[in-house]
């Protein structure tokens, strides 16, 4: 018999908070009627947001020669697991950037708050039906495709989660950088917590050097059902605090499978990043 996570059984009094519960409920109910079966047909998303508060006009910022927009497409474009791709996006540059070099663009709303709600609108203006959605950062120009392919099977060989996700390896130096965001898993490979302060920490507060922590990438993989629900569940305070849009995920009781990878490039978090991310093209010969 299904049941209702704790967490969503008790959101509190008030009309408000019965509503959120509600459609937390449903949406628990929905996604556990389907998740036994198999989710085959996948789209690929891309949310390009050109008014970034922390980096404006970030998506069209040249990386050797290209916009970075246009970089994270054409990588994305190799996935072997994605029945469609697109760019999701509310600017007209940004639109006839990645329309220029082939890429099929979904205008998106102005006002939506992040990442997740722009896809999430996304996959509703495309035509088709699709059993998982794959939300790829738009500032990780040099995500492999291999990743995006084992995100995808992650989630499809994990029938008990919504949404799965990547880490890697985290250098000893940037543990206490803002912008890199860390990940803890349980022994199953769920996750427990997202933050970007160190985590674990430890009785000292210094890195411990023996320790391998995990950076969390910029790709999420959701059940589509789920994501179509995920903009009415309530804001929570861990993700408030953390401004981390999937810690909502786990806060309303939900499993997000995580899988360890090898990626040695990180996301555009600011402009300094462009410069360590144009000597990896380099020195590998990239285009």
């Amino acid at each position: 018999r299904d049941t209702i996570p704790q967490s969503l059984a008790t959101m509190g009094p008030g009309f408000l908070a019965a509503a959120a519960a509600a459609a937390a409920t449903a949406a628990y109910i929905l996604y556990k009627q389907t998740a036994r079966k198999r989710r085959l047909r996948v789209l690929g998303v891309i949310p390009a947001r050109f008014a970034s508060t922390r980096f404006p006009g970030k998506p069209l910022v040249m990386i050797a020669g290209k916009p970075m927009i246009v970089r994270t497409y054409l990588q994305a474009k190799k996935a072997s697991k994605l029945t469609r791709l697109v760019v999701a996006t509310d600017d007209i540059r940004i639109k006839e950037a990645c329309e220029a070099v082939g890429a099929e663009v979904v205008m998106t709303d102005s006002d939506i708050p992040n990442g997740t709600e722009r896809c999430a609108q996304a996959a509703e203006r495309t035509s088709g039906t699709f059993d998982i959605v794959v939300n790829i950062q738009g500032d990780e120009p040099l995500i492999e495709p291999e990743i995006i392919d084992a995100v995808v099977a992650a989630l499809q060989d994990s029938p008990d989660a919504v949404y799965s996700t990547p880490v890697t390896p985290l250098k000893h130096e940037e543990v206490t950088i803002q912008g890199r965001v860390k990940c803890i898993m349980d022994q199953k490979g769920y996750a427990i917590y997202f933050s970007r302060g160190m985590i674990p920490n430890n009785k000292s507060g210094k890195v411990a050097k023996d320790y391998e922590y995990s950076l969390h990438l910029g790709l999420q993989c959701y059940d589509s059902k789920f994501l179509a629900v995920y903009p009415k569940l309530p804001d929570t305070p861990l993700q408030l605090q953390e401004d981390l849009e999937q810690l909502k995920v786990i806060e309303h009781g939900y499993k997000i499978k995580v899988i360890k990878v090898n990626h040695c490039a990180h996301g555009v978090d600011e402009p300094e990043d462009i410069a360590s991310i144009e000597a990896i093209i380099k020195r590998d010969g990239l285009e």
